[in-house]
């Protein structure tokens, strides 16, 4: 198999299904990029570690990576290897020095913990083929960041995130903060 390297490009809310969002992974290599469907809560998991923000109480991903730091176990990369009826698979490289045990996940767990162990995310050269899109294909079903009947200012949206982070509100702070970047995607 040959594979090709892919990060998180954006997170959005799924449009058809409400407790979903889709993670665009992309592979700078070839420019195309992939759409994962993943749940609310690895959305929010791969948005505050993009952001690098901690909760106050280790949140699952942070936990298993506790758990590898206590035992040095060390995630050496992470690889999505193939696609079938809708679902990615993907596999954890975890060595503990001596030897490397492949270990199956769902693709948004690996990403979460390849984000937060700065390990390498890659991609099957065939599933990339099988599955990717048109950069920016997704861009027209991207939820508004309309409120209300008017656009809400960066620092009406920045002192709301304030209070979700002091309410422990990750999953409403995950979405203030997709709103906050497309803003200042906007604003560039």
């Amino acid at each position: 198999m040959k594979y090709t390297a892919v990060y998180p490009l954006q997170i959005s809310q799924s449009m058809s299904m409400s407790d979903s969002y889709i993670l665009v992974l992309a592979s700078p290599e070839t420019g195309k990029q992939v759409p994962v469907l993943i749940g609310e809560a690895e959305a929010q998991a791969i948005v505050l570690a993009i952001e690098q923000r901690h909760a106050r109480r280790p949140l699952t991903h942070n936990l298993i990576c506790n758990l590898m730091d206590e035992f040095m176990l060390t995630l050496k990369q992470v690889t999505i290897d193939r696609f079938e009826e809708g679902v990615f698979y993907s596999t954890l490289y975890v060595s503990d020095g001596f030897s490397e045990k492949k270990i199956d996940s769902r693709t948004s767990d690996a990403v979460v913990l390849a984000l937060l162990q700065s390990s390498n995310i890659l991609m099957d050269m065939q599933v990339l083929e099988e599955t990717s899109m048109e950069p920016g294909a997704l861009e027209n079903n991207l939820p508004s960041h309309v409120a209300h009947g008017r656009e809400e200012s960066l620092e009406e949206l920045e002192e709301k995130l304030r209070q979700c982070e002091q309410d422990e509100d990750y999953e409403q702070a995950a979405e203030i903060m997709k709103r906050i970047n497309q803003l200042r995607g906007e604003e560039k």
